[in-house]
């Protein structure tokens, strides 16, 4: 294609002419194609891509088409940037060496889109392929740095910030042949451009310095004052950027080496105060995380303590809406235009987790995009959860002076005051407790408000103090107040306002899982509110409409299982299910909805099963096809589908209970579940395996024919390597191994020693691991060795103490008794393994608070006295010498 491809030295290579101006004119073509265009650029783009200088030639028009556009140049730069990242690995090193020669000089391009481009690009060379093996770069930098010439000086540095923010390790690592590393000879110069003239230089130095703070090079440790007292410089800088940056550093210095500003602090506090209230928002929102971020890092509250006068008026003030907030707009939307497509957030579903300690949800803001409103109201509510009451005196008269303002001007006013309550509602709740029914009494007229964001925040703010509103109801004042709140609510799900229902509904759904059965004698008017908000909203809206019905369905349970309520909430959701195609994303939050349904109404669901069952079948069955052949599953790839549909089958796995069998059996289920066991995403193996578990509790039979295979897959989740990378696979993986051996027993036994050797470890050192991982080890090994004692007994010693530990955290339940069964049974088998673990084991047993099942009593009853007459010449009473007084007397019961 060129003359010197393929051999020679990169010097040699010449492009051809011809082929020069082709790729150029394709380039200028791309800018404006027409529709017809792009696909004849992009396959003439692809033939030239196949030839091994391709890459060259995008180098040479880059660097050297002094006659071309800037924009033609810089295309040929960002395809050059976007070639490297594949086809990195097989270039021949002599066109590599070319293209990274090229580079060099443009760093100094006269043109800044240039200057940014090249930088772009040898960024992306670090990152992919080091420094180790581009010597020129790191000398042509700092020569660069060095010149006084400003175009070159900014080109390097924009190279460098970029290096610097992709991948800051590179230059703080190693290099073969050279005494220090490439952050040595950098940090003392970006250090030096903090006073340089150019703003540019200040904004890029300070940012680079500031990407070392997290790996803090011995470098950087060892010029900290030269470092801060830049900082305090640069504090008044006339650019704003380079003041944000400044805030940054303050915010994450004290973050992660809050030593080093603890002379400084006083100063850096006083300075915050002042740029909170900077007139550039993003500075004043960069200086309000520093107050989360010094209450996060768990510093001593009285450094702040006397600044607190001075800084909640800044928060309150910085709390109103600003007059370009696209809340604003938002809130005039009309409810009944549809929603686009771009106003759908992605949702995230979580696969479901079998154990005590789920993943914790945040407390979700009722809008997306986080500014100083929102951060000053974090901040409120970390300073009230660090001083408590204490900020009262301060906050309360200025909250309520802007609650009385009155005028249609001052709503932003009244509005910022609801929101600080809401903000407070965790940390000063003590204080607010006397006044809390007044307080209650009045955000609940505000709900009726005329301003849209008003009716919303109040909607929020009350769903904060929704623990006490429900607490309250045990008089008759309190329940009045809490019928009031709840059909405030419930009428704020039927505002005309879009904003206004995602606000109602999301607190609706908060005062659900408070109330509970509560919620049983009003089930009427909410499904009828709920079902009439269905046919009112939006796409985006409805999604919050599924998450209200099914936090209901799991706060009232079987109460729903009612003719008169299966007939207004069922007909509607079925009409919805019926109208959604397989490749809809609409149909998430639904499956989700129904997986709580299926739940509660447990035996009462089996009407509507039927349809439920099959659909999740068919699409598991299209995902996994589109996986390897989308044209012929006629759908996209999206493991969201399958992972939706494994957790609905749980739900009704666990609702249904036996009365599953029938479906499971006329169904390939077993074998779309195997498959999905062995999925490489690990969402779905989660969601997979706790199907598993919930399958083999009430349809074993069905999976018989394949139990060899899922205990193999389910087995390998537990090594040690996946223990740390996927612990919910692994978790949920135990559990079901456990639920399996119960029910084939001896079939469990080719893979006991394997998992035993899996969970031993976990229970000998569970520092830092999921609590319901420890807690299923611990009852999978015992459920094993219920089974399978000849297998697990021999071993008892290596764990039986930390077993018995892990056991004695276990509140009382099914599982527990299963697990002690298995302590019984290898002690019958091998009695003198845990003799080393006497008092654990007897505090094990006393963590009981009852043992309700009369035989597994007795038998930990005969396990006592087997080792009190074992133990002659005073061992027993040596052993029970080391017992805690409490722990002896749980004893008694097993009359030892």
């Amino acid at each position: 294609m060129a003359s010197g491809a393929g051999g020679g030295g990169a010097s040699t290579w010449h492009p051809q002419e011809e082929v020069l101006r082709e790729i150029c004119g394709l380039l200028e073509q791309q800018m404006t194609p027409t529709a017809d265009d792009k696909s004849m650029i992009w396959q003439k783009l692809q033939h030239y891509s196949q030839f091994p200088d391709f890459n060259n030639y995008l180098a040479f028009i880059f660097a050297r088409a002094e006659g071309k556009s800037v924009e033609v140049r810089q295309a040929a730069g960002l395809l050059l940037k976007n070639n490297l990242r594949s086809a990195f690995n097989t270039m021949p090193p002599a066109n590599l060496q070319y293209i990274k020669l090229e580079l060099l000089p443009c760093m100094g391009a006269v043109d800044r889109h240039i200057r940014s481009t090249a930088g772009t690009i040898i960024s992306t060379l670090v990152q992919i392929g080091g420094v180790a093996g581009w010597p020129e770069l790191l000398h042509a930098l700092l020569k660069c740095l060095d010149s006084n010439d400003v175009n070159h000086m900014e080109g390097a540095m924009d190279a460098l910030s970029k290096i610097c923010e992709d991948a800051p390790q590179v230059l703080d690592s190693d290099v073969a042949g050279s005494s220090e590393r490439p952050i040595d000879a950098f940090l003392p110069r970006f250090l030096q451009l903090f006073q340089s003239p150019h703003s540019t230089l200040r904004k890029l130095s300070l940012g680079s310095v500031n990407q070392y703070i997290m790996l803090m090079p011995k470098v950087l440790y060892l010029s900290m004052d030269k470092y801060l007292q830049g900082l305090f410089v640069l504090a008044n800088d006339p650019a704003p950027e380079v003041r944000k940056l400044v805030c940054s550093a303050f915010v994450q210095l004290i973050e992660v080496r809050s030593a080093a500003l603890e002379p400084h602090l006083r100063n850096v506090i006083e300075y915050m105060l002042l740029v909170n209230k900077d007139s550039d928002d993003e500075v004043a929102l960069e200086a309000c995380e520093f107050w989360s971020a010094y209450c996060e890092a768990e510093l001593p509250p009285e450094n702040l303590r006397e600044f607190l006068p001075r800084l909640i008026p800044i928060l309150l003030s910085n709390m109103a809406y600003a007059n370009d907030d696209e809340s604003l707009l938002e809130a005039e939307e009309d409810g009944s235009l549809p929603d686009r497509d771009q106003d759908l957030k992605p949702r995230f579903h979580s696969s479901r987790f079998h154990g005590s300690e789920d993943v914790e949800d945040e407390d979700d803001d009722i809008v997306n995009v986080w500014n100083l409103r929102k951060c000053s109201a974090a901040a409120l509510d970390f300073l009230s959860n660090v001083f408590g009451d204490e900020i009262l005196p301060t906050l309360m008269p200025i909250v309520q002076t802007k609650l009385a303002a009155i005028g249609d001007e001052a709503w932003k006013d009244r509005e910022a005051a609801v929101l600080a309550l809401g903000a407070i509602g965790e940390g000063c709740i003590n204080g607010l407790y006397p006044h809390l029914s007044e307080i209650i009494a009045f955000l609940i007229p505000l709900l009726d408000d005329k301003f849209p964001l008003i009716r919303s925040i109040s909607c929020w703010t009350l769903s904060r103090f929704s623990k006490y509103i429900v607490q309250g109801t045990e008089h008759k004042e309190g329940h009045d107040q809490f019928d009031k709140v709840l059909m405030g609510l419930l009428r704020r799900i039927l505002d005309d306002n879009k904003r206004v229902q995602e606000a109602a509904c999301s607190a609706f759904a908060t005062l659900e899982e408070e109330a509970a059965e509560e919620l049983a004698s009003r089930l009427d008017i909410i499904l009828q509110h709920l079902m009439w908000a269905f046919g009112k909203y939006q796409r985006r809206n409805l999604r919050i409409v599924y998450d209200a019905i099914g936090t209901l369905a799991d706060a009232v349970g079987g109460e729903l299982n009612q003719p008169k309520y299966l007939e207004i909430l069922m007909p509607p959701l079925i009409a919805k299910w019926q109208q959604l195609s397989n490749s809809d994303k609409d149909l998430f939050p639904l499956l989700e909805c129904f997986t709580s349904i299926a739940q509660a109404l447990g035996a009462g669901f089996s009407q509507f099963a039927q349809p439920v069952f099959q659909r999740c079948i068919n699409l598991i069955q299209t995902q996994q096809l589109a996986k390897v052949d989308p044209v012929s599953a006629g759908a996209q790839y999206d493991k969201e589908f399958i992972v939706c549909s494994l957790d609905l089958l749980s739900g009704l796995a666990e609702g249904l209970g036996p009365g599953i069998e029938s479906l499971v059996s006329q169904s390939n289920l077993k074998d779309l579940l195997l498959q999905c066991c062995v999925d490489d995403a690990y969402d779905i193996r989660q969601s997979a395996f706790a199907l598993l578990g919930d399958l083999a509790r009430v349809c074993p039979v069905h999976l018989h024919s394949r139990v060899p295979e899922f205990l193999d897959v389910a087995a390998k989740q537990l090594d040690a390597q996946k223990l740390k990378e996927t612990v919910s696979v692994a978790n949920n993986a135990c559990w079901a191994i456990g639920e399996l051996a119960i029910k084939v027993h001896k079939e469990v036994s080719p893979v006991v020693l394997a998992v035993l050797s899996c969970l031993v470890p976990v229970l000998q050192r569970p520092e830092g691991l999921n609590k319901s991982l420890i807690e299923n080890s611990a009852i999978t090994l015992g459920r094993l060795a219920w089974v399978c004692p000849e297998l697990v007994s021999p071993h008892m010693e290596h764990f039986m103490q930390s077993w018995c530990i892990a056991l004695s955290m276990i509140r009382d339940d099914i599982e527990k008794e299963d697990a002690f069964r298995g302590l019984c049974a290898m002690v019958r088998a091998n009695p003198s393994g845990a003799l080393n673990s006497l008092v654990s084991m007897c505090k094990a047993i006393a963590s009981w608070h009852e043992i309700r099942s009369e035989d597994l009593h007795n038998e930990v009853c005969q396990v006592l006295h087997g080792y009190k007459q074992m133990l002659k010449n005073g061992g027993w009473e040596q052993c029970m010498s080391a017992l805690e007084p409490p722990v002896k007397e749980k004893l008694l019961k097993y009359q030892v």
